[in-house]
């Protein structure tokens, strides 16, 4: 899955910046484009293949604020003000 995400985010980068070379030969209509393609692409398919990737396997309780994680927090500053 990490090689997908690398060579979707290097073609999106070569993309982009194919767009900004047509730009700036004088046709801006095709850079335009290609850079937009480039964004939407990056987007639309990159970003949540990325964010798919990132929270596999992961427990979401974990991230949220339930009254077990607040006592956690509390307990954890408490003992860290204890060893200061």
């Amino acid at each position: 899955m990490k090689y997908i995400i690398r060579i979707l985010f290097i073609a999106i980068i070569i993309l982009i910046c194919i767009g900004y070379y047509f730009k700036n030969s004088g046709d801006h209509s095709t850079g335009d484009k290609l850079v937009g393609i480039g964004i939407l692409a990056s987007s639309f398919i990159l970003m949540p293949i990325f964010i798919y990737h990132r929270w596999k396997n992961k427990k979401i309780k974990d991230y949220m604020l339930t009254e077990e994680n607040l006592k956690k927090m509390r307990d954890y500053e408490a003992n860290r003000e204890n060893n200061n």
